[in-house]
């Protein structure tokens, strides 16, 4: 049987980042997104969100018929990339309030009517939507390295996300060891893909059958 352990501390330090990303695909295809010097904030890097991107195209296919929840929505990288490729709803979430104004602000000058934007705790958040019985198709969890955010989020994620929804984990450490050790509150998802680039580890995951 695969041994499960604690998730062990993620390096506090991230890898530097520039002042702006840009979406890299989709109608907003070069649309810069500019990154606040917020405490934790350090958007997707372009080359992960391509590779994070093309596992969705193939795993998912049609964006069309896709809602998506971008939890810790930060710069907006992740949450606008899959608006930009047309998907039905994003829901976008921050605590921080200059970060939900400034995704208001591009939301808008985007005219992008697939976006809803909301300051709201993460964790908070996401067990009132699973009380409302509300279901996204691919759920992005891109917290804080230094915070234990994920080892909360995923388990709410359970019943939020779809039947063969996705949800994609960012994080300073592999989920998964190389000797199979992971930790408990993993034990209900499949990792289906995986990748290092840098000091970003980054999985997608889905739910085991029960």
């Amino acid at each position: 049987m695969q041994k499960k352990k604690p998730a062990a501390k993620v390096p506090v330090h991230g890898p530097q980042h520039a002042k702006q990303v840009r979406i890299i695909g989709g109608s907003w295809k070069r649309t810069p997104l500019p990154v606040l010097e917020a405490l934790g904030l350090r958007p997707t890097p372009d080359r992960v969100r391509e590779t994070v991107f093309n596992w969705l195209n193939h795993l998912r296919g049609d964006w069309g018929n896709l809602r998506v929840l971008d939890l810790f929505a930060g710069s907006g990288a992740l949450g606008f990339e899959a608006a930009s490729r047309g998907a039905q709803q994003v829901t976008m979430v921050d605590a921080n309030a200059v970060i939900v104004r400034q995704l208001q602000a591009i939301q808008e000058k985007l005219n992008a009517t697939n976006i809803v934007v909301q300051r709201a705790d993460a964790l908070a958040l996401a067990q009132s939507l699973a009380q409302r019985g509300q279901k996204f198709d691919v759920i992005f969890l891109d917290p804080p390295y230094q915070e234990d955010f994920l080892s909360r989020a995923l388990p709410l994620c359970d019943k939020l996300v779809t039947e063969g929804g996705l949800v994609y984990a960012e994080s300073g450490l592999p989920l998964v060891s190389d000797d199979g050790e992971s930790p408990d509150w993993l034990e209900n998802w499949e990792v289906v893909r995986q990748d290092k680039a840098g000091m970003v580890h980054f999985h997608l995951l889905q739910r085991r059958a029960v």
